[in-house]
């Protein structure tokens, strides 16, 4: 499935929740401690989501958004509903 994120780099600690009204749609927020250089933040965010979600680093790969903020990533595995509650709330 595709995840969209929406990330905050330079945060204090890593938390994975929240939404954000992004380009790619309803995006799940993603803040870590990785600066945006070099990519730091996007290898950052891709194991913070993929130990979110409960699935191995490598069933997390990047689709779009390698320079961006907003990022699109295709995740291997049964999510959708811990996506949702990590996005909207449980609900």
């Amino acid at each position: 499935m595709t995840v969209a994120v929406r990330v905050r780099p330079g945060a204090g600690r890593t938390r994975v929740g929240g939404r954000y009204d992004g380009p790619h749609g309803p995006a799940l927020i993603v803040a870590v401690g990785a600066p945006a250089v070099d990519g730091k933040a996007t290898e950052a965010v891709r194991r913070a989501l993929a130990e979110a979600l409960g699935v191995r680093p490598a069933a997390v790969s990047l689709k779009l958004g390698a320079t961006s903020r907003d990022k699109v990533f295709i995740v291997v595995g049964d999510v959708g509903r811990r996506v949702t509650d990590l996005r909207d709330g449980p609900g």
